[in-house]
Parts: C-alpha cells; structure tokens; sequence
C-alpha cells in the first residue's frame, strides 16, 4: 500500500480544507496573469512564495512591489524565497537576502529552498530560523526538503514540504510514519506532472498522506520549460472549484 492512512490525521475530519501554496511564480511582468489569479476572491491560496532573482534581487522591483502590494491587500500570505543548498549557503548570505526582502517586500515569512534532511544539519537550519523569526516577530517558515526529513526539523518550522516532484514517482510514494502525529496543516506536496485526469486522484493521495498545503500543476520540465511552477496549470479554474471556497491565510 503506497499511502499512509492515519486514524488521527485526517484532513476530512479536522474540517481544515486542503489549499494551495504557490511555489514561485514567474517575474510579475512575465506572468502578470498567475499573479492577478491569486487575488480573486475565494481562492484557497495558503501563501505566494516570491523569487525576484534567485533571491531579492540587488534592488526593489516595481512590479514585484506592486504584486505583492495587491496579494497583501487580498490577505494573501507572501513568502520570500531563501535558497539555503542543502545548509552549506553561509548564514550571513541568508540573512542579508532575508533583510532585503523585508525592507523592499515586507513578507510574511520565508520558504527555506534546498533544505537540507539530514540531523546533522538541524542545528545551523535551526540557527537561521530563530534568527528570521526574530526579524520576523514569529511569520511564517517553510522548510523545502522535497523529501522526508529527520523528524526534529518539523519541530522548528511552521511547515515542511515532505514531497517535490514528479507525478509518475508521486502516485506511489510513501509517507513517513512519524508525520501522523503532526496535523495536515504542517505539510506541503508540490507535484507537477499531473493529468487533468489523475487530479482527483492526486488530491486524494494528498489527503491521505496528510498534507493540508499543495501544489499541483500539468506543466512538466520538459518541452522547454525549465522550471514547472513558474506558471500556473492548465485546469487551474477546476482545481479551484475543486478545493472550495476557502480563506486565505
């Protein structure tokens, strides 16, 4: 059986709907459609991860001020985008991009990309955490792990993202034991790759792994694209109604 079905971590029963975390759109001006989607009202948007460049950039963009000004005015949760490679990114690096997001953006939190798994690594992944959160006054961290981590990283962070990838290896993957004891709100799936066919299977599959934050698109790595979530997927009014009218967080 590739799925874990917990008698006490079930999305269905805590009345908390599954909805969506963007991952990182596009620039604004490249995808000014994706962005203006995200405010509309009931959509079930989480939160909007925003990557200007590999990061803030080295200065305040105009249509990212503007973007995420309307995403804000929406109650829509901004994120700016951390790349940490795998822990080996110098703290003072992170640190730096995570002022200058706060300065020019004013975000809600951070996604940490390229999380490191390992119990080795914790102790400095926790280090950067207190110290955004104290830039923060708390927001909100997410940890992209892509895979399963060593359970103390799910003590330190607001959410985990416990699988990104394919469609092809995400309809048979395994969820870890220990994430049962954790509610689905800790716990983002990113899956592209998806067919408009397989999208009620894949949100299935998602609750019963118990992820409350998802992203699902039918773009692939493939045919060009090199990054799948830069846009937003072709059945994204269907996923909507799928999802339900819900409140942005």
């Amino acid at each position: 059986m590739p799925h874990l079905t917990s008698t006490t971590t079930d999305t269905a029963s805590t009345g908390l709907g599954v909805g969506l975390g963007i991952p990182g759109y596009a620039h604004p001006l490249v995808a000014p459609a994706e962005w203006g989607a995200l405010t509309r009202p009931g959509t079930p948007v989480h939160w909007a991860v925003l990557n200007v460049s590999d990061g803030p950039g080295t200065l305040p963009d105009p249509h990212c001020l503007e973007a995420t000004g309307r995403l804000r005015t929406a109650g829509v949760r901004v994120l700016g985008h951390l790349d940490v490679t795998q822990g080996a990114r110098p703290f003072g690096e992170v640190i730096s991009d995570a002022h200058r997001y706060l300065d020019w953006y004013r975000v809600d939190g951070f996604l940490l990309d390229r999380c490191p798994t390992d119990r080795v690594a914790l102790p400095e992944i926790h280090r950067v955490i207190t110290t955004l959160r104290a830039l923060l006054g708390h927001g909100h961290i997410v940890l992209g792990h892509g895979t399963h981590p060593y359970p103390g990283y799910a003590e330190n962070a607001d959410q985990l993202v416990t699988f990104s990838g394919s469609w092809n290896d995400y309809r048979w993957s395994q969820v870890a034991e220990w994430t049962a004891e954790y509610p689905p709100e800790r716990f983002c799936h990113f899956v592209h790759g998806v067919p408009r066919g397989h999208l009620e299977e894949a949100l299935r599959i998602a609750r019963w792994q118990g992820a409350g934050t998802i992203w699902f698109t039918d773009r692939t790595a493939r045919g060009g694209c090199s990054d799948p979530w830069e846009t937003m997927p072709g059945y994204w009014d269907d996923i909507v109604s799928r999802l339900g009218t819900g409140v942005s967080e």
